[in-house]
Parts: C-alpha cells; structure tokens; sequence
C-alpha cells in the first residue's frame, strides 16, 4: 500500500495538482478491469470515483500485475498470490482481496501432502521431463505412449491409464514424473503416491482417524499414479477395502489410474492373490485385476538398470 499512496502523495504542493487528478482519473477510467466494475455497479457517482482514486490505482496496477502473471512465487502483488476485487460500501469504493487460483491450489497440494504422506516422491522424478528420457528404442515406444496420454487425457470422460511394467530400474517411474508433468502444465491435478508406503499408511490412518479423508482423497484425484504396485505386502483389507474401493470409483467416474509394477499382469494377479491368513484368494484378486485391465493399457519397459550407473 506504501508504493501506491507514495505516488500519489507525491503530487501534494504542485500547481497544476487538479490537472494531473483528472488526466489520473481519466486513464484509470480506461482500463478494461475498472469499465467493467463500473458497469456492473451502475450506482457509483462522479464523486465516490474521484474520492477512491487512491482504492482504483491500487486495483489497476494489481489486476495488470495479475494479467501478466510471472508465477506464484514471482507474483509481485501486495498480498503474494491474492487478487484484488473492488465493491461498494456506504457510498464508497472498497477493495478487498482473495487468493488467485494458483494460489488455492498451492494451498491445496499443501493439505494433501499434510494429509497423504505416501504423496512424497524424489525430485528427480518430481523433475522429470519428456526431453530427458533417453531416446533409445528400449524405451522409445513407452515413451511415446506416455506422452500421448499425458497430451489428451480427459479425466471425468475418459478414465483410460496405464499400466507400465518391467525389471527393477529401467525408467518406469521416471516416465510416470514426465506424465505428471506435463499434465500440470495441462492444469490437471495427479497424485503419484508410493504404493508400499501408501499401504502402510493406511493401516496407521484407522488409528488417527484419517482414513476416510485419505482414501476420499486418492479416489476423487483426476489422475492416479499408484507407483510400484505389486511391491507391498499383500493383506485381503488393502487389497479389498482400500485398492479395490478406489478403482470402483475410479472406474464408475471415469477417472485415470496409472500404474508402474515388476509384475505383469498375471505376476501381479498372484501376488494379490496371496493372503495374510494364509492360502490363496484367486476369486477376489481376480476382481482387482479386472477392474486394472480393463481400465489400462499394459506398456513393457525393457532396458538395463540405470540406476546403477
């Protein structure tokens, strides 16, 4: 507010002040944001304009700040991240101020990540790029295939995924921070979650009460990254209740659900299989899996380890 009030006050003691006062008026009387406040609000007199100058010029420079937007963490606002917004009150021209929607979402990824801690991942991976992956023709196919889901995938009408698999190190989740990438820039939200430690968490999150908003959490995203599937310990309540309650909705809402395992598709329907009261349950790992073949397309990743390298 000090930058804004300094330039007007600096017009105090001059001669030609009430000149100056209107070639002002006039020009903030030109922008587009402040035509359309005054059309909207058809009761503003000449008198309540020139009396909020100072309440107009502060929206005027903060609206073309948020018109050329240089990203949250650059935003040169007052109010980091807060957009103005003037209305009327008792005959006068007031100005108030509300996160931007960059702004709400930051806030939002920060509750989810408050609330889902298995959402942690690398920041090689949360770096990771289309034009970084190795064009070799071991992974040039997966690549391709990723890409094209990234670049038209259309949550809420389309909940088609993928389901990535091959040996221990050979890019699979690399691929995965590329999509979820290059869907960010799309504005569409995705969750990449660590399957083992989502599992875990879980089973703490019965305890603390957290269950519920956690798994409303992972069903509702718009896209789903489960990464390393297959990894955890198989138990008949995680792959009933949690995993197979969220690809139902997933699935009902046509939302997209990807995958990155070691198993293929058969691998990954015995390991589901296996029970922790002991002996098999081929009925209802067979339901999971349908409900993951159905809604995926199964992409092998071949190649050496490059993690050892």
């Amino acid at each position: 507010m000090e930058r804004i009030n300094s330039s007007l006050s600096a017009w105090q003691g001059n001669e030609d002040l009430q000149q100056r006062l209107n070639q002002t008026k006039q020009s903030l009387l030109k922008s587009p944001h402040i035509a359309q406040f005054l059309r909207e609000q058809d009761q503003v007199t000449d008198e309540m304009i020139t009396s909020g100058m100072t309440k107009l010029y502060e929206y005027k420079k903060e609206r073309e700040n948020c018109d050329n937007c240089p990203g949250l963490k650059r935003c040169p606002n007052l109010m980091q991240g807060y957009q103005p917004e003037l209305y009327v009150e008792r005959n006068h021209i007031e100005i108030s101020y509300h996160a931007c929607s960059l702004k709400v979402k930051e806030e939002k990824q920060k509750q989810e990540q408050k609330l889902i801690r298995s959402l942690y991942i690398p920041k090689d991976i949360l770096a990771a790029s289309f034009d970084q992956v190795e064009a070799d023709s071991e992974r040039m196919q997966a690549s391709k295939v990723a890409l094209q889901f990234a670049m038209n995938a259309k949550p809420g009408e389309d909940g088609m995924g993928l389901y990535f698999y091959g040996k221990f190190g050979v890019g699979k989740t690399y691929l995965m921070g590329a999509v979820a990438n290059e869907l960010k820039v799309r504005g569409i939200e995705t969750f990449i979650i660590y399957t083992p430690d989502f599992f875990r968490e879980m089973r703490q999150a019965i305890g603390d009460g957290s269950f519920q908003d956690k798994l409303e959490a992972v069903k509702k995203a718009e896209v789903l990254i489960l990464d390393d599937i297959g990894a955890e310990t198989t138990s008949g309540w995680t792959r009933d209740d949690v995993l197979g309650t969220i690809l139902q909705h997933r699935m009902l809402e046509k939302l997209p659900t990807l995958f990155t395992s070691n198993y293929d598709y058969d691998e990954l329907e015995r390991h589901l299989s296996y029970s922790d009261k002991g002996g098999t349950e081929e009925l209802k790992a067979l339901r999971i899996m349908e409900r993951i073949k159905h809604q995926t397309k199964s992409v092998l990743i071949k190649g050496e380890n490059r993690r050892g390298r």
